[in-house]
């Protein structure tokens, strides 16, 4: 599961893209990217793995939507603007 503040814009075939390092980029929606900086060592080779993990955005404490988005194994991390 990753859980990330809550965002404004609705979600549309959300995807992530992961290298197996420290960082990835979860793209919500084709133009709304939401950059992961730090992926915690313990999980880096089991996400590297998934085919897809369980979003969760939350606000104040109070979850304000989930949703499945597929995993995209990359061999590197494009720069991020």
């Amino acid at each position: 599961m990753i859980l990330i503040h809550a965002r404004m814009s609705g979600v549309s075939k959300p995807y992530l893209i992961y290298d197996g390092g420290q960082k990835a980029c979860l793209y919500r929606s084709e133009k709304n990217p939401v950059l992961l900086n730090y992926i915690h060592p313990a999980i880096r080779a089991d996400l590297k793995k998934q085919k897809g993990v369980l979003v969760v955005e939350a606000n104040d404490g109070a979850i304000v939507r989930e949703y499945r988005s597929s995993v995209q194994v990359v061999e590197s991390m494009p720069p991020m603007q």
